[in-house]
């Protein structure tokens, strides 16, 4: 029997749902609704395509996840570049989720893994302490560009406050991931590295869990740090990184710059590219690549970090 893909639009309010044998219909986007429709899916053997959408798709991830539904949470990217491939070019609610079913007939995502409890409640602070952080640095370019004293004072004031809550998130950070004995020998075996602090270490857990599961190619394209290639004839284009995790790709780049700093293992391997004439951000971004593999390998080994001293 062949596996039937049913797609799913989510919007904020609705959802919006292709099943190949039944048609188009629309729900509201909200447990008791999706609760049925995941139910039935499972009862079925159907397999549920839907695009990340920004938190929207959190109330039908957890019903999937409940029935004990398979389904695939795709990159709406991957998703739009499969529509154009196949020649549409209008855009409904409707129309995504009849693709979004072709999708998942023709290229057969892997099943997308279960989030634990504890794993969604470090993601959500992991996200709300970037929101301060980004709050923060507003608030202080605002504090760069104003004279008025009164208002001076007031962005001060905010600017205290922000750091305050950022604060108090790194807490609850800290404690969750303690909370968990498995994400807390994770974490030790991340900031083990050199330039691997406490807020890369808890966005690595949370924002790319299949990190010790999968080989070096594959979590560097998740991360968005794995080549693409520009060729074309007999031309050879300049690689570029692009897609996957954009949290993701920029903690780690932070953590290589620390890395390269702070360890001889990284130091060595910047140093080499720099002097082979790579510029700085593409020596960056390959010392970051590095860091990752290197990460990924612990993780799946149950190994702690260990400088290999240059030759």
């Amino acid at each position: 029997m062949d596996q039937i893909y049913i797609g799913v639009d989510v919007a904020k309010a609705w959802l919006d749902i292709y099943h190949p044998a039944r048609g188009a219909k629309r729900i509201e986007n909200t447990p008791a609704s999706v609760r049925s429709v995941a139910r039935a899916a499972a009862r079925e053997g159907s397999w549920v395509i839907f695009e990340a959408s920004g938190g929207y798709d959190r109330v039908l991830r957890n019903g999937l996840e409940a029935a004990q539904a398979s389904f695939s949470r795709v990159n709406p990217r991957q998703a739009r570049d499969f529509a154009r491939a196949m020649g549409v070019i209008g855009k409904t609610d409707r129309v995504d989720a009849r693709m979004l079913a072709t999708f998942g007939q023709k290229l057969q995502p892997p099943q997308t893994p279960p989030v634990s409890p504890t794993r969604q409640a470090l993601l959500a602070q992991i996200t709300r302490r970037r929101q301060l952080v980004e709050m923060r640095k507003q608030e202080v370019t605002r504090l760069q560009q104003t004279t008025d004293c009164d208002s001076r004072s007031d962005i001060r004031s905010l600017i205290l406050i922000l750091e305050r809550r950022i604060e108090k998130v790194e807490t609850r950070i800290a404690e969750t991931i303690r909370s968990s004995p498995d994400l807390a020998e994770t974490d030790r075996r991340l900031q083990s590295v050199p330039g691997v602090g406490t807020i890369v270490a808890a966005t690595l857990i949370a924002e790319l869990p299949e990190i010790g599961t999968t080989d070096r190619r594959k979590i560097a394209a998740l991360a968005g740090l794995a080549p693409i290639a520009r060729d074309s004839g007999q031309r050879n284009g300049r690689r570029v990184n692009g897609g996957g995790r954009a949290t993701v790709r920029t903690a780690l780049y932070l953590a290589a710059l620390h890395a390269s700093r702070h360890s001889a293992t990284f130091r060595a391997f910047r140093q080499k590219l720099q002097e082979a004439g790579k510029p700085v951000k593409a020596a960056l971004t390959a010392t970051a690549r590095k860091l990752l593999s290197v990460l990924n390998s612990m993780v799946a080994d149950g190994t702690y970090f260990r400088e290999v001293q240059p030759t």
